[in-house]
């Protein structure tokens, strides 16, 4: 294990401070351009905020592999009427996220009207933000304002960006030989993002399901994700294991995954997405002292993590970390709409023999570790990892 993480997993922190580094300051070049070039603020626009926030696993210490793809929050400025309303999915939707709507409040005025019908859609018989027109006009904005972007950054890295309709656009950059020492090509996924106040964000679903659901919004908590990230490592040990291995399940994962036949490989890598896994670290550190989490005891935790897991497959529930946990330590202060928010089971959306098959499948890949890594290390079993 310790070779693995250290050959195929672990990331060199002089490349990800540096791809970090980058990535932050093209995205603010593209962010402050699409700003300032957007359209007039006022109550029948939509624009950007102005700034971006940095998320996901190359942010929170736990990425493997190759600090290549990156994800950052867009919050943009909505205009006023638009109230959030948390539902159940009720067939609109995803089963195991939670699912928010922005309807607009009773007897909009009619100067509203060429907003509505440029950026809402009917639900219920009421006006609701589209996530789906949102998106659009995203990708949109930020095309029509990348020649700026270009143009400023030409001698340091060439930048493009590509779009797949109902995703967030994917910001791509390749710097330029003589920039930087870690020529790696970059892949940033630009998320627009509606705010909800307390570092909450709204974001558009995955373009599934029925199209009632492009009036439904799921829920970003990356930021409180974040500040428990950082308490965990103010109160575990300075050689705490607990991220590393999250890193090696993940990259288990990934291996297990190379010998699997469709459709299994893919309901395999999505009930143990990278998000479960981390739901999954957040509940066991919560249970036990977490001086137990020290690095000498890195096979033990890893396996109480595959039999937490395995447990949680079986009984067909893992409950949201942070939506109605009354269990949350009282340094983890939380904002009002996630402590009275409706409880989210994430394995709600699968049936039982799929997670009884990765119940299974779980396991075994533990029991047989070694093998695994020594089989699907190959070069000749690797598949390309997808831009995210």
């Amino acid at each position: 294990l310790e070779s693995f993480y250290a050959r195929q997993l672990r990331l060199s922190p002089h490349v990800l401070g540096h791809s970090k580094a980058h990535v932050g300051r093209v995205v603010a070049e593209l962010v402050r351009a699409a700003k300032a070039q957007g359209l007039q603020p006022g109550p029948l626009a939509l624009s950007l905020r102005g700034d971006f926030v940095r998320i996901g696993s190359a942010y929170e210490q736990h990425k493997v592999r190759s600090p290549d793809c990156f994800d950052i929050l867009v919050p943009l400025r909505l205009p006023p009427h638009l109230e959030p309303q948390p539902r159940c999915a009720d067939g609109l939707g995803p089963q195991g996220a939670f699912l928010c709507g922005l309807q607009a409040r009773g007897g909009w005025p009619r100067r509203y009207r060429p907003f509505a019908e440029g950026f809402c859609v009917e639900l219920q018989g009421r006006s609701h933000l589209s996530s789906g027109l949102v998106l659009r006009w995203f990708q949109g904005h930020l095309q029509r304002c990348l020649g700026a972007v270009r143009y400023r950054l030409q001698e340091r890295c060439r930048v493009s960006l590509s779009a797949c309709p109902g995703h967030p656009p994917t910001l791509h950059i390749l710097p330029c030989s003589d920039y930087v020492c870690c020529h790696i090509s970059m892949a940033v996924r630009l998320i627009p993002a509606i705010p909800l106040g307390d570092a909450l964000y709204l974001t558009a679903l995955l373009p599934e399901g029925p199209r009632a659901s492009e009036a439904l919004w799921g829920l970003n908590a990356s930021r409180q994700e974040q500040r428990l990230l950082s308490w965990l490592k103010e109160q575990a040990p300075a050689s705490s294991c607990h991220l590393k291995c999250l890193q090696i399940l993940k990259g288990l994962r990934d291996l297990r995954g190379q010998g699997l036949e469709e459709p299994f490989c893919f309901q395999w890598g999505q009930v143990l997405s990278s998000y479960v896994l981390k739901t999954a670290l957040f509940s066991l550190l919560l249970q036990g002292p977490l001086e137990a989490w020290d690095e000498r005891f890195l096979v033990e935790r890893l396996e109480d993590l595959v039999l937490y897991l395995r447990g949680c497959l079986r009984k067909q529930v893992l409950m949201h970390f942070f939506l109605g946990n009354a269990s949350l330590p009282e340094a983890v202060v939380l904002p009002r709409f996630l402590k009275e928010a409706t409880p989210v089971n994430l394995l709600a959306a699968f049936d039982g023999p799929t997670l009884d098959l990765v119940a299974f499948q779980l396991i075994n890949t533990w029991i047989q570790a070694p093998h695994v890594i020594r089989m699907y290390s190959n070069p000749r079993y690797l598949r390309p990892v997808p831009t995210p």
